[in-house]
C-alpha cells in the first residue's frame, strides 16, 4: 500500500538531498520539502484538521501550494486546489459544496476569503489580515511546528483529492479520488513515460489541473525535480529555464506547441530533453513533424484522458507515423471498452462510447448521487463500477482506439471541461443579451473553440462581440469565457419552443463523418 504523500517521504528517505523542487530562485531538497510539509501538516491538525476533511488551497503555482497539497494528506485530509482566477461566486459555490476545514490562501484572496467566509479558518501566504483571530501565518506554523510526520493514520481508500470539473448542470463537480486512484494513475503513467529519478520535468501548466497537478506527484514518486513556472505566456525565458536545468520531460497542450514552433529554431536546443507529452487536443500532424525535427531525441506521446481517471489512453511514440489520428491503447493496468446504449460491446470501426475500467477511476462526485449514478456502469464483478467517459471512439483490428466527438453538451476546450449552461449564465448578465446559446466547435489547436449564439433586446443593437467576450470573462475563467460570438436575429428552435443545438450543431459544426 502507497499513499499519495507517501510519494514525497519514500523520496526524501532515499535522496535526501536532491532537489526536489526549482521555483524560480528558490531551491528545496527531498529533506528540505519533507520538514515544511510536516511542520505545515502538524500547524493544520492544530487548526482542527481531521482525518476526512477537504483544506483548500487557492492559489497560483507557488512552493507554498506543493508544500500545502502535501501537508494536507498529512494531516490526513484531502486536497482541493483551485484556480486562482475562479471568481468569488464560483468559489463561494465550491467552498459551500465541498466544506473545509480550513483554506490556505494569499493575500490577493484572504480578503475575499473572510468576507465570503468570516467563519472559516484561513491560513495566510502573506503579511496582511493576521490580526483577524481567525487567520494564521503560513510561516509561523511552519517554523513552530516538528519537521516530523504528523501521527495521523489514513488508508488508501481515504480521499486524497477533490477535482472540481465543469458538469452538464452548469454547476462545477467535485471529482472524488482516493490514495489508490491517485497511486495507480501516477504509477501507470510513469510505467509507459518510463520516467526515473534522472527526470527533471517543467511544469507552467496550473496546479489546480490534473494535468499540471500530475506532473508533482509523479515527480516526487520517482525520486525526479520538479522545475516549476507560472504559466507559458513567457515562451522564450521558459525555453531558457529548460536549458539551463537541463529539463528532460516537457508536458504541453497544442497551442504551447504551437507558440513554440513560432519561435527562432535555436531558441529550441534542448538536447536534454527525453519526451514530449500532449493531452487536451490531437497535436496537427504538422505540428508532430516539426517537434520530431526540432527534438529528434524525444519520444513524443499524444495522449487522452479525464479528469475522472486521469490518463485514459497513450499513443506509443512508434506508432504516430502509422496511426497519427489515434489516440493510442490503453494505459497499464486499466482496460476499455466501446459500447453501445445497451451497453453491449461494438465490434472494430463501429461507433460507441468508451467506458474504463481500473483502479484509477475515482470513486464518483461529491454530494452529487445524481451525477454519480448518471457516469458510471456495472462491471463484470458483482459490486463493480465502470466509468462512462460520454465521449464517441471507434477502435480499429488492432485495438488502437479513435475520438470522434463528445456524446453530451460538455466542451473540452485548451484540456479544459466548460460546462455551456455556465457560460450561457454569464452570458445573460449582460446587459441587452436576451437569448444565449452555447456550443463547441471544432478548433485545430483546443479540440473544441467555445462559440456564442446571440439574441439581442430591441434597442441593443450596438452591442458587439468584443463587449460580450470582455463581459464573460468579468464573471468565468478565461479559459471558459467564448473566443466568437455569432448574432442571430432569432435562434433555431424545438417543437416545444426551446433553443435547438442539435440545429446550431449542424450549422457550425459539420459532422465528423463515420470512421
Amino acid at each position: 500500500m502507497t499513499l499519495v504523500h507517501q510519494f514525497l517521504e519514500n523520496s526524501a528517505q532515499k535522496h535526501p538531498d536532491k532537489t526536489a523542487l526549482v521555483f524560480r530562485e528558490q531551491r528545496l531538497s527531498y529533506a528540505e520539502f519533507e520538514a515544511q510539509a510536516n511542520a505545515l501538516g502538524h500547524g493544520l491538525v492544530e487548526l482542527g484538521v481531521r482525518r476526512g476533511d477537504r483544506v483548500i488551497i487557492w492559489r497560483n503555482n507557488s512552493v507554498e501550494t506543493c508544500v500545502a497539497i502535501f501537508a494536507a494528506l498529512k494531516a490526513g485530509a484531502a486536497f482541493v486546489v483551485v484556480n486562482p482566477t475562479v471568481k468569488q461566486e464560483k468559489f463561494l459555490f465550491l467552498v459551500k459544496n465541498c466544506r473545509p476545514s480550513a483554506i490556505i490562501t494569499d493575500d490577493r484572496h484572504l480578503g475575499p476569503v473572510l468576507d465570503l467566509l468570516p467563519e472559516a479558518p484561513a491560513v495566510s501566504i502573506g503579511k496582511q489580515f493576521l490580526g483577524h483571530p481567525l487567520v494564521s501565518s503560513y510561516t509561523s506554523l511552519i517554523s513552530n511546528q516538528p519537521t516530523s510526520p504528523p501521527p495521523v493514520r489514513c488508508i488508501d481508500r481515504d480521499l486524497a483529492a477533490l477535482i472540481y470539473t465543469s458538469g452538464s448542470t452548469g454547476f462545477p463537480k467535485g471529482v472524488m479520488s482516493a490514495h489508490y486512484n491517485v497511486t495507480a494513475a501516477a504509477a501507470s503513467i510513469t510505467q509507459y513515460l518510463q520516467n526515473t529519478p534522472e527526470d527533471i520535468i517543467i511544469n507552467a501548466l496550473p496546479l489546480a489541473f490534473d494535468y499540471g497537478l500530475y506532473q508533482l506527484l509523479m515527480a516526487f514518486l520517482i525520486g525526479g525535480t520538479l522545475v516549476l513556472e507560472t504559466s507559458f505566456a513567457f515562451p522564450v525565458q521558459i525555453l531558457k529555464l529548460m536549458q539551463k536545468e537541463r529539463v528532460t520531460g516537457l508536458p504541453g497542450v497544442p497551442s504551447l506547441f504551437s507558440m513554440l514552433l513560432q519561435l527562432d529554431p535555436s531558441l529550441l536546443y534542448l538536447p536534454n530533453l527525453r519526451y514530449v507529452t500532449n493531452t487536451g487536443a490531437a497535436l496537427p500532424a504538422g505540428h508532430i513533424v516539426r517537434l520530431r525535427e526540432l527534438f529528434p531525441q524525444a519520444r513524443i506521446y499524444s495522449m487522452y484522458g479525464q479528469t475522472e481517471c486521469k490518463r485514459t489512453l497513450y499513443l506509443p511514440p512508434e506508432e504516430l507515423d502509422r496511426r497519427p489520428d489515434s489516440v493510442g491503447i490503453p494505459i497499464p493496468n486499466e482496460e476499455v471498452f466501446v459500447v453501445d446504449k445497451e451497453g453491449n460491446q461494438v465490434p472494430p470501426g463501429q461507433v460507441g462510447e468508451l467506458v474504463v475500467r481500473g483502479a484509477n477511476v475515482m470513486l464518483g462526485y461529491w454530494d452529487d448521487p445524481q451525477e454519480t449514478a448518471r457516469t458510471f456502469l456495472p462491471g463484470p464483478l458483482p459490486g463493480e463500477r465502470l466509468l462512462r467517459s460520454h465521449d464517441l471512439f471507434w477502435r480499429d483490428e488492432e485495438g488502437f482506439l479513435y475520438f470522434v466527438g463528445r456524446q453530451d453538451d460538455i466542451i473540452k476546450s485548451r484540456g479544459q471541461k466548460v460546462s455551456p449552461k455556465e457560460v450561457e449564465a454569464a452570458l445573460y448578465q449582460i446587459p441587452g443579451v436576451a437569448q444565449a446559446a452555447v456550443i463547441g466547435v471544432r478548433h485545430p489547436l483546443w479540440g473544441q473553440a467555445i462559440q456564442a449564439h446571440i439574441v439581442v433586446e430591441r434597442g441593443a443593437e450596438l452591442l458587439d462581440g468584443k463587449t460580450i467576450i470582455r463581459g464573460c470573462k468579468g464573471v468565468l475563467e478565461d479559459f471558459m469565457a467564448p473566443q466568437e460570438v455569432v448574432f442571430h436575429h432569432q435562434l433555431p428552435k424545438t417543437q416545444s419552443g426551446k433553443i435547438n443545438y442539435i440545429a446550431l450543431r449542424r450549422l457550425f459544426e459539420p459532422s465528423q463523418g463515420s470512421p
